[in-house]
């Protein structure tokens, strides 16, 4: 495990700073769309859990209106459509909220591939990974509980799942869950912003 964390780290470092430079143009484009569509900030920061839980703050596109409580899960608004902008429901829906966490990557707060990062106050989800080690590895931009439901499963099974892709850490399970993730982001499923159908227990804000 040790050699591959080595490989890894500098596969997500090289793919982090191509994908940076390759993308800006978008990051242009959708920061100028951000700013014309509502007040606020082009980026939003969010306090979230690294490897062995320390905190580090999230990067994303802000896709909420400003005023918008910052460390409550989507899933626990009535209404969260309302704090949605319209540019920000685009983003949300093709994942293009997410992009700004190759800066994360190219850090080494993140890698592509590992748990997501939970909020730094999901005490319940920090605790139940810390029984599977999920909290001792580098957190991911996609990972295996992503792909195996996102926001449609409680943070027991999120926790199982990330405890399995610790088991099975490595090269093979990595290349699996990158596929898995490109599927889940073309067919949008496995998505709840709010209301009775989403799960009580999910894990993050609008964890993809």
């Amino acid at each position: 495990m040790n050699f591959y964390k080595v490989i890894k780290r500098v596969i997500d470092f090289v793919l982090s700073l191509t994908g940076l430079i390759l993308l800006s143009p978008l990051f242009l484009i959708i920061a100028v769309l951000i700013k014309i569509d509502s007040k606020g900030p082009i980026l939003f920061k969010q306090k979230r859990i690294g490897k062995n839980k320390k905190e580090f703050y999230i990067l994303k596109f802000r896709s909420m209106a400003s005023d918008t409580p910052r460390d409550m899960p989507t899933h626990l608004f009535k209404n969260p459509d309302m704090f949605i902008t319209k540019v920000g429901g685009v983003l949300r829906s093709t994942s293009l909220d997410e992009l700004p966490q190759i800066i994360n990557i190219l850090k080494g707060e993140m890698s592509i591939i590992g748990p997501r990062p939970a909020l730094w106050n999901q005490y319940d989800l920090i605790a139940e990974r810390d029984k599977y080690k999920a909290n001792d590895i580098t957190p991911g931009l996609t990972g295996w509980a992503q792909v195996m439901g996102r926001d449609m499963i409680s943070i027991e099974d999120k926790a199982r799942y990330d405890g399995e892709y610790v088991e099975k850490y490595g090269f093979a399970m990595d290349v699996k869950v990158f596929f898995r993730t490109i599927s889940i982001v073309i067919s949008g499923t496995g998505i709840a912003e709010g209301g009775p159908e989403a799960v009580t227990k999910t894990e993050e804000e609008d964890d993809k």
